[in-house]
């Protein structure tokens, strides 16, 4: 089983996502310029921002309790999906990681047109500190990364950042978690609930239709060009199969560490055996692995129990996991499992 693109299905979800961001935000911050003059500077610093929200803000982390003492302006998103949740929340970055590689904003078709202007682009695993400097940032969100400390301390001496929380080491942390954080640093808490309570629904809306998901196990994998492995509990794809009813592969929990995945050897691919078993290409193409005779082996797969993920939107939304992708890829993903599990 494999995934399928859907265009039109896409520009539909792009537009309701542009509605939802309307409703929730307050105002939307005027148009930020990645890096310019002085001058710039303080045109964007005065311009439209979200107001009403209770300052001083007060959010929880592993490094400890982080206070933003006023709505803050200049915004730099660096954690996986961080952008994207100050976005559903009115908040335009003016500096962001593209994670996924998605080129222009660095947004998926799901966020597409939520920038005025594009914000300047920040590297992922090594930040470029001088680049995220020069953009005078007030607030600093990274709440879906490492957690390594030293990246902390060298971020929180340039503006008041917002780590991963408590227990959130290796990208550990769903995209409730990261919405509630981001939420809470932009002053936009009782938004971010509303935000929360509304895709939480649709989750429950999902389960309900597909009562069949219910205690199936499933295994989340993938491949590159070197390697195989499954996500464990704590990690975004987990925590989206989970709130469907799936309960991830007591197998690949077995050898659960602190890393958001666990390595699996051609020799021992049987580990990828689930009642579902999905596997996400990385670097590689999906034929690469469905073709491959070992994993054509693989109990699950021999019964027609899988999905490999052949559109790589609908295996971006799933691996972005943030508060904007979670939407599309309930739309896309749910019935590719409930086809497969047949």
């Amino acid at each position: 089983m494999s995934s399928r693109p859907a265009d039109s299905g896409s520009r539909r979800r792009t537009g309701r996502l542009r509605l939802l961001t309307g409703a929730l935000a307050l105002t939307l911050m005027g148009t930020l310029a990645a890096c310019g003059s002085s001058d710039e500077s303080s045109s964007q610093d005065s311009a439209a921002q979200p107001s009403g929200g209770a300052f001083p803000a007060k959010v929880a982390t592993k490094f400890g309790t982080v206070t933003v003492d006023e709505a803050p302006k200049r915004v730099v998103a660096l954690g996986w999906g961080d952008a994207e949740a100050a976005l559903s929340l009115g908040v335009q970055p003016v500096g962001a990681s593209d994670w996924l590689a998605f080129g222009g904003d660095g947004l998926g078709p799901w966020a597409k047109g939520l920038y005025d202007k594009s914000p300047q682009k920040i590297g992922t695993l090594e930040p470029e500190y001088e680049k995220i400097a020069a953009l005078k940032p007030d607030l600093i969100l990274d709440t879906k990364s490492s957690g390594d400390q030293t990246r902390y301390d060298t971020l929180s001496k340039i503006a008041p950042t917002v780590g991963v929380p408590k227990g959130g080491d290796q990208y550990k942390i769903s995209w409730a978690k990261q919405t509630t954080m981001v939420a809470q640093a932009l002053g936009l808490a009782d938004d971010g609930k509303k935000l929360i309570a509304e895709t939480e629904k649709k989750f429950a809306d999902a389960a309900k239709a597909h009562p069949e998901f219910k205690d199936k196990t499933i295994t989340l994998g993938s491949r590159t060009a070197s390697a195989w492995g499954a996500y464990v509990r704590g990690t975004g794809r987990v925590d989206f199969v989970e709130r469907l009813g799936f309960e991830n592969s007591p197998a690949i929990e077995a050898k659960a560490g602190s890393a958001f995945s666990v390595p699996v050897s051609e020799e021992n691919l049987d580990l990828l055996d689930a009642d579902l078993t999905v596997m996400a290409p990385i670097g590689v193409t999906a034929k690469k692995i469905s073709s491959d005779p070992l994993f054509e082996a693989v109990p699950s797969v021999k019964k027609g129990h899988s999905v490999v993920f052949d559109d790589k939107n609908i295996s971006s939304a799933f691996a972005m996991d943030s508060v904007l992708s979670v939407d599309y890829a309930l739309e896309h993903v749910v019935p590719l499992f409930a086809t497969a599990l047949k």
